[in-house]
């Protein structure tokens, strides 16, 4: 989910989140407009505080791999192996 969108969860009081996150909320708003682009270093947090339900992967599609490789290869221990079709007897 992105964070716009996660922001706008009913009853979600949004001075509390930027507070667990560690931005005024000024910034806090600044980043669901659009006005500022969320840092990286205030991934981690915002997906802690989201309760995962907006993932560094969500925030920083494009770059995430490089910033943190433990999730990816966590990500990758976590993915079945496709399954192989039956072989003939």
């Amino acid at each position: 989910m992105n964070l716009p969108t996660y922001l706008q969860t009913p009853g979600l009081n949004k001075a509390a989140f930027a507070r667990r996150i560690g931005v005024s909320n000024a910034m806090l708003y600044q980043f669901e407009k659009g006005i500022r682009p969320v840092a990286h270093k205030y991934g981690a947090a915002i997906e802690r505080a989201s309760g995962g339900q907006v993932t560094r992967q969500d925030l920083f599609p494009d770059d995430w791999e490089s910033i943190w490789p433990e999730l990816a290869r966590r990500r990758r221990k976590t993915v079945s192996p496709p399954a192989t079709a039956p072989q003939p007897q």
